[in-house]
């Protein structure tokens, strides 16, 4: 037995009318438009990009990055940034552990609990903390450090907390803002099933947004790693490594590149190689916070 099945025709006046020459060329124009403006975009990147590696390749290598300036002076060509390197990645990390768990709380208190003037106040301050110059952040946290232990203190937690100063307001923003693209469903079938807030917090609105938290937090790091002008009031600079962020000054890149450039001679490459480390570091950190962010981000049910 067969069926039959009547296709009828769209009625004309349910069709799609077809588009006008007119439309096609302001939508081809708009195209046009937009890609003119993102190749525009892209030239200052791709140009730096080539600046830096082209300037930096000339002295980096596995020497650069496994020695330090002990006993360099003049036009050798034997230092590296060993030591930088090293004080970059432990004042970075101190600063992300001050300002990480603070910014965290501080957006989960605005989005989940935040109401009236405390939240609003909060808000105002965080706007107000993003738009601090560095060197103010720097400046704050001498001034702490000078009143607590003396004039003649100096320590990498020192840039540390000027650092985490100007990566608290970027984490607060971007993870504030992330937990607000949480639907409120997944909220309301948590607590229909009993669940308290706070467990709904961290099981369903944190566990949902990890991808775009992850991605604020490297934003913010990425924000506060190249800075020269706080660290430089804080840590100073010096020759060899320092482990201790607690105790004497420490090298950074910014401010190795800064101290090279000024040198002269082989200095200004030694400079650029510290601008490549830099941005390879960046790179690297990137990369890490998106595997992180793929594996423990909810899986899609296919």
């Amino acid at each position: 037995m067969t069926s039959v099945i009547n296709q009828n025709p769209v009625p004309s006046a349910l069709a799609f009318p077809p588009i006008s020459t007119g439309r096609r060329l302001k939508d081809g124009f708009a195209r046009t438009l937009i890609y003119l403006a993102f190749g525009i975009a892209l030239v200052p990147l791709f140009s730096l990009l080539w600046i830096v590696i082209q300037r930096g390749l000339k002295l980096f290598g596995w020497n650069f990055l496994s020695t330090d300036m002990v006993g360099v002076f003049g036009d050798m060509t034997s230092g590296g940034a060993y030591h930088a390197i090293i004080g970059t990645l432990l004042i970075t990390f101190w600063a992300a552990v001050i300002s990480v768990p603070l910014g965290l709380l501080t957006a989960i208190y605005l989005v989940e609990y935040g109401r009236g003037p405390l939240a609003r106040a909060i808000t105002f301050l965080v706007d107000v903390m993003t738009g601090i110059p560095s060197i103010v952040a720097g400046l704050f946290a001498f001034a702490i450090f000078t009143l607590i232990m003396g004039p003649a203190f100096r320590a990498g937690i020192m840039g540390a907390v000027a650092l985490a100063l100007l990566m608290t307001p970027v984490v607060v923003r971007s993870v504030e803002e992330m937990l607000r693209i949480v639907p409120n469903e997944l909220r309301e079938a948590s607590y229909a099933l009993g669940v308290p807030k706070w467990l709904t917090i961290v099981k369903v609105v944190l566990r949902t947004s990890i991808a775009g938290i992850v991605t604020g937090i490297m934003l913010a790091i990425a924000r506060v790693i190249g800075e020269t002008a706080p660290l430089l009031i804080t840590v100073g600079m010096m020759t060899r490594v320092n482990m201790n962020v607690f105790e004497g000054r420490m090298a950074t890149l910014p401010v190795f590149a800064y101290s090279e450039y000024s040198k002269g001679g082989v200095g200004i490459d030694r400079a650029w190689a510290a601008a490549l480390t830099l941005i390879i570091i960046v790179m690297a950190l990137n990369l890490i916070a998106r595997a992180i962010a793929k594996k423990f981000s909810p899986k899609i049910a296919r």
